[in-house]
């Protein structure tokens, strides 16, 4: 029987082995994720991404398809009252950065790859945040119109007042 000495590379069925399987998982898990964070910074960077953890409206024009949104709200009677941010984000600290990474992440794969409705549309989701903004901010005379029964039906405020927060003309 051959015996190796103690110094010899250590030697498997294929030959010399490159390391212990769970550093080459180490290795590819941490190059996985350099390129997807290099990749995040990038897709930051490019995209004026800072811009959008500020409370700027014209932060939201920064998408083309916005731009439209962005003018009928200069012309509409919450300018200089509500910001973006104001009626499409929640007023709970911590659902307003939910609703901030769901929406960015979602606007951010939508506008890059093309795939939205034109013109925009608002989701479910996304009114139900502007619905509760109503009704955070006007509740002193629209608390008579909420249902009585917990979970009940309202009217939604954008159902008689639909130009509000975009002025339409």
């Amino acid at each position: 029987m051959e015996s190796l000495p103690l110094d010899a590379p250590d030697q498997g069925p294929a030959g010399p082995k490159s390391g212990p399987p769970h550093r080459r998982l180490l290795v590819a898990t941490a190059l996985v994720c350099g390129v997807l964070a290099g990749l995040g910074f990038f897709t930051l960077g490019y995209g004026d991404g800072i811009a959008y953890l500020k409370n700027d409206p014209a932060s939201c024009a920064n998408c083309h398809v916005m731009q439209e949104h962005f003018d009928t709200w200069v012309k509409s009677t919450h300018h200089g009252q509500a910001t973006c941010n104001d009626c499409h984000l929640s007023h709970d600290p911590i659902g307003k950065w939910i609703t901030k990474a769901d929406n960015g992440f979602f606007h951010s794969l939508a506008f890059t790859t093309g795939d939205y409705h034109q013109p925009i549309q608002i989701k479910a989701r996304n009114r139900r945040v502007t619905q509760d903004a109503c009704l955070h901010c006007h509740s002193s005379f629209v608390d008579a119109l909420k249902p009585h029964d917990f979970g009940g039906e309202m009217t939604l405020c954008i159902h008689c007042h639909n130009d509000v927060g975009h002025a339409l003309k």
